[in-house]
């Protein structure tokens, strides 16, 4: 006869093998979103769970060096000594573009949310994702630092 024990350890073990036997990761872009029209609704990877991952042109190294030269401290925030780290997230698109830009945690300040909006929605076309072999939309998360 099982205890409640073992059979709260029974639950749990079976529960984590559902949660990794799951392969793809694949959500439903907001169709009413104000950058989508009307029922036009795209199926989107998560960034860990697809086989070729999204890449910046240049790679990392390219992406910290066109965060660097592109965002400018906002002159309220730089004035008051505000820092912070916006983390965002974004979908690039089967065809590498950027789109779905979106702020999972912003700092107080609305200058520098804006500011990190405004760098990633000026990224060039990123070479896309693939799921066996085919190009497919992936929600990347990125975070974008204001560091005096």
């Amino acid at each position: 006869m099982f205890k409640r024990s073992n059979i709260l350890i029974l639950l749990i073990t079976l529960a984590s093998l559902a949660a990794m036997a799951q392969v793809r990761h694949v959500t439903t872009v907001n169709p009413m979103s104000p950058n989508r029209a009307p029922y036009d609704a795209i199926e989107v990877y998560e960034f860990d769970y697809v086989d070729v991952q999204p890449q910046f042109p240049g790679g990392e190294h390219g992406l910290i060096n066109f965060i660097n030269k592109t965002r400018e401290y906002p002159y309220h925030a730089y004035k008051n000594r505000i820092q912070g780290r916006v983390l965002c997230s974004f979908i690039v698109g089967a065809d590498g573009k950027v789109s779905n830009i979106r702020i999972i945690r912003g700092t107080q300040d609305e200058s520098l949310n804006r500011e990190a909006l405004r760098v990633i929605s000026e990224m060039p076309r990123w070479k896309a994702g693939k799921v066996d072999g085919q190009a497919v939309a992936v929600r990347c998360v990125l975070p974008i630092a204001f560091r005096l």
